[in-house]
């Protein structure tokens, strides 16, 4: 468990599934980042986030009210990417969260956990070329783009402008 002064990121638990399910079928959220996902997409999502132990993302419960408003962690890199064996962090967070430094807070807290908790000299991040949001947080999180490393995610059709995917990387202190 990771805590924050709003935060409280944990282990998914059955009761995060219903606002986890809900936060990937809503189309604004997805919007960058892939398809809108069925319930048993969530699930497998969980499920394979849980393989990745003691790594995977977590849920990102607001202290105050208790609500699941999103899923953040750390993964390997994919495979058949420029990042497969690297240490990457992601997030997504409910619509109605964004905007308010959520997503800064939990990933700042992810990334000082990987530090402390990791052997890796660098944790990466990805996403579509197009996700300027996601691309500013990066940048707030003190990690810088490295071209190097960009690629054409395999997940998506060659003419889904989502495929041109960039990297962005981090140091370890």
């Amino acid at each position: 468990m990771i805590e924050t002064d709003r935060l409280i990121l944990r282990v998914p638990e059955a009761r995060d599934r219903a606002p986890l399910h809900a936060m990937w079928a809503d189309p604004a959220v997805m919007a960058d980042l892939g398809p809108v996902k069925s319930e048993a997409d969530s699930d497998a999502a969980l499920r394979r986030h849980a393989s990745y132990a003691p790594l995977g993302f977590l849920a990102v419960v607001h202290r105050d009210h208790q609500e699941t408003i999103g899923f953040c962690g750390l993964k390997p890199g994919a495979p058949d990417t420029p990042i497969a064996g690297m240490l990457e962090i992601g997030w997504m967070l409910a619509t109605p969260y964004w905007g308010a430094g959520y997503a800064l807070e939990a990933a700042s807290a992810v990334i000082a956990w990987g530090w402390r908790e990791r052997h890796e000299d660098a944790i990466v991040a990805i996403t579509a070329r197009q996700n300027d949001k996601s691309r500013a947080l990066m940048t707030r999180l003190g990690m810088a783009h490295d071209p190097a490393l960009d690629f054409d995610h395999p997940l998506f059709a060659a003419e889904d402008p989502r495929r041109d995917s960039v990297t962005y990387r981090i140091t370890r202190p």
